[in-house]
């Protein structure tokens, strides 16, 4: 290994580390590239003139009915334009949607001038105008695995929602979940393949938002692996990250964890010491995490991870400094470039920020969320190289993470700057 450097890089010296590439080619890389949250059109190499479609979706990227469509139409190859929306757990929502769609509701859709809401109302349409993904939801069998989807949906909302502490009150809660987990086994193992179907269907689609969210949640709230537990469903997931389209919506353990609280209206721990073990690392790292009961992804990192953390990073980082409460510090600016150096330059070890900057580092590694800001394995380098800086100067921990909103990460700041 090379000599530890002193000194972090410069800006100019990070952004001189990115391929060069205009506005121009950025957009049209998020135009016609692999699927991605920071799209405003997708176009599938078809003309502009040929969108009929427009997804109303949430700017978090996180709404798992918004996902749910997201990614029929990322499956299905639809052009579509996209207007972001504030869900109120992040900000008020836009007084500009409230004319379009009274309730607020997400996801909406505009369909031929026709607007369209509840994912499945959606989806409806769709299937009409453009055909089923495979087979569509009415057929005999997609049907019944929509009806097993519900009652997964409400063994696990028993379980995360109800029942605190790991006592014989949650015994129960616990093992319903198991049951209902395993008719989805048995249903996924009826086909040869990995998914619900012969081939990857509309079922699957229904499947994707809650299932991995329920991966998520029962990790960090109760220190239960679903994957672990349930191969069938480990390898439909192993089967899913093989899918570009399921790659660029997919979030993360952290992000889905601390996100789900006010949207369920709590969730509760069980409070045993796996489970606390379990989400400290979740929390705190190292990523990735090496627990039996996180099972995250098993597609590996792809290459240029680092460069898209750091290409995220330069975009924001005056707003990130900005809405950082350590951010005023000069000191906070010298200790990210410090965190970013030591994420592209492994090479030269860890460069120790400035002193007393452990907070704002930590607050920032706290509020990555996938995968609005980056995907899962950038998440992941990024997190890794702010906590080792962090970890470098103190123990000090940002402002915990709130569970009756996520005001802390209101999207207004950012939109001069569309990411």
């Amino acid at each position: 290994m090379s000599a530890a450097i002193a000194d972090p890089l410069g800006w100019d010296d990070l952004q001189e580390l990115l391929p060069p590439q205009s506005e121009l080619q950025l957009m049209q890389a998020r135009i016609e590239g692999p699927t991605n949250a920071q799209a405003r059109l997708r176009l599938f190499g078809r003309p502009e003139s040929e969108v009929r479609v427009t997804l109303y979706r949430d700017h978090h990227a996180w709404c798992p009915y918004c996902q749910k469509v997201w990614l029929w139409l990322e499956e299905k190859r639809i052009p579509y334009r996209i207007r972001k929306v504030t869900m109120f757990c992040y900000g008020e929502k836009e007084r500009w949607y409230k004319q379009i769609v009274p309730s607020g509701m997400l996801p909406a859709l505009e369909l031929d001038g026709q607007l369209y809401t509840e994912s499945d109302l959606i989806l409806q349409a769709l299937e009409q105008t453009f055909g089923p993904l495979e087979a569509g939801l009415s057929d005999p069998d997609v049907f019944p695995l929509r009806q097993l989807e519900r009652r997964l949906f409400r063994a696990w909302c028993q379980w995360l929602c109800y029942c605190e502490g790991a006592g014989p009150h949650s015994a129960p809660a616990e093992q319903h979940f198991a049951r209902m987990a395993g008719l989805v086994e048995e249903a996924l193992e009826a086909t040869e393949g990995p998914f619900f179907l012969p081939r990857f269907s509309t079922a699957d689609v229904i499947f994707i938002p809650y299932l991995e969210r329920m991966n998520a949640s029962l990790a960090y709230y109760k220190g239960y692996g679903l994957r672990t537990e349930h191969p069938a469903i480990d390898r439909w997931f192993t089967a899913l990250e093989q899918r570009s389209t399921y790659l660029g919506t997919q979030s993360d353990i952290h992000t889905h964890a601390h996100d789900l609280p006010p949207q369920m209206g709590c969730c509760l721990a069980s409070g045993s010491a796996e489970q606390r073990h379990v989400a400290r690392l979740i929390d705190q790292g190292p990523w990735p995490v090496q627990h039996p009961a996180v099972i995250e992804t098993r597609h590996p990192s792809p290459p240029g991870a680092a460069l898209e953390a750091l290409a995220r990073i330069l975009r924001h980082r005056d707003r990130l400094l900005a809405v950082n409460p350590f951010g005023s510090s000069s000191d906070l600016d010298a200790a990210l470039r410090c965190a970013l150096t030591t994420l592209v330059r492994p090479q030269f070890g860890v460069v120790r920020p400035p002193a007393g900057t452990a907070a704002g580092l930590r607050y920032l590694r706290d509020r990555i969320s996938v995968p609005r800001d980056m995907s899962l394995h950038a998440a992941r380098m990024l997190r890794g190289a702010l906590e080792t800086c962090a970890a470098q100067v103190g123990e000090e921990q940002g402002p915990g993470l709130p569970v009756q909103h996520r005001r802390d990460q209101n999207p207004e700041p950012f939109l001069v700057a569309a990411a």
